[in-house]
């Protein structure tokens, strides 16, 4: 058995049940493909709330998997989401175990 992280234990193949959830797994897909992009984009993207991006994200903070930062421009404030290298890591991982299992 791999790592653990709010009681879902990453396989030892990569799978990641943290990141396997719909939402979480589409953040991760974006930002496997740019240093670091703004939470507007990803809330166009997935098409979902500003509250419902929030929840995942924050689920994929806590694990270590992504930084968040934000600051004010014009007087609002802006954030941004960044995957960590361990969160890079895992969603490789994760990929991979689903090539896998997929053929």
């Amino acid at each position: 058995m791999g790592a653990q992280h709010r009681g879902a234990a990453v396989s030892s193949d990569g799978f990641d049940p943290l990141i396997h959830a719909p939402h979480r797994l589409q953040i991760c897909a974006i930002l496997d493909t740019v240093d670091k992009t703004e939470f507007a984009l990803l809330r166009e993207r997935l098409d979902v709330s500003e509250s419902v991006l929030s929840k995942q994200v924050k689920a994929l903070e806590d694990a270590g998997y992504v930084k968040v930062t934000k600051a004010t421009r014009a007087g609002r404030v802006r954030s941004w989401a960044a995957f960590t290298k361990a969160g890079r890591a895992a969603y490789r991982g994760h990929v991979e175990a689903l090539r896998a299992i997929v053929g």
